[in-house]
């Protein structure tokens, strides 16, 4: 297994972003319609990251900086997107893999908050984060495009 930085608008990325957003139809009944540009992952202000299995892209990540108080997210913060593991390729750990690899890469970066927003269709995005450390977030403290979402879930972990 080989995980390796790309940009998001990579031809095997642009593949999983598609077969996300087949997911979340499938889960939710819509699009992540959340505005992503591939500038967005761009070092030294996210990364974006592919895991590969024998060449086959299965497994995909990435942050960005994000700090749009308006949407309320805090200066520091980095924000997961795009985290998702073919069904084939469940269950090995690539997902954990990829989650401390793009920690490790925003506190190297200098961001002091890790952030993201899934849902209660995703309970294995749940168990995940909760496991790796990540707090939920109480309600009034909620960021993000689907803040506003009865199923929508934020959570958090400081990287310092």
């Amino acid at each position: 297994m080989e995980i390796r930085p790309v940009r998001y608008d990579h031809p095997d990325a642009v593949v999983l972003d598609a077969l996300v957003q087949q997911e979340y139809v499938r889960r939710y009944g819509e699009t992540d319609f959340t505005p992503l540009d591939a500038a967005m992952f761009d070092p030294p202000r996210g990364m974006y990251l592919l895991a590969y299995d024998g060449g086959r892209p299965v497994a995909t990540g990435g942050w960005r900086t994000e700090e749009d108080t308006a949407k309320g997210y805090a200066a520091g913060d980095a924000e997961i997107k795009r985290m998702f593991v073919i069904e084939e390729a469940r269950g090995r750990g690539l997902a954990r893999r990829i989650l401390a690899a793009l920690e490790a890469d925003a506190r190297a970066a200098g961001r002091t908050r890790m952030v993201l927003e899934t849902g209660t269709e995703q309970p294995e995005a749940l168990s995940l984060y909760a496991s790796c450390g990540y707090l939920m977030v109480p309600e009034p403290e909620k960021f993000g495009e689907f803040r506003t979402y009865d199923d929508s879930r934020c959570m958090r972990k400081a990287l310092v």
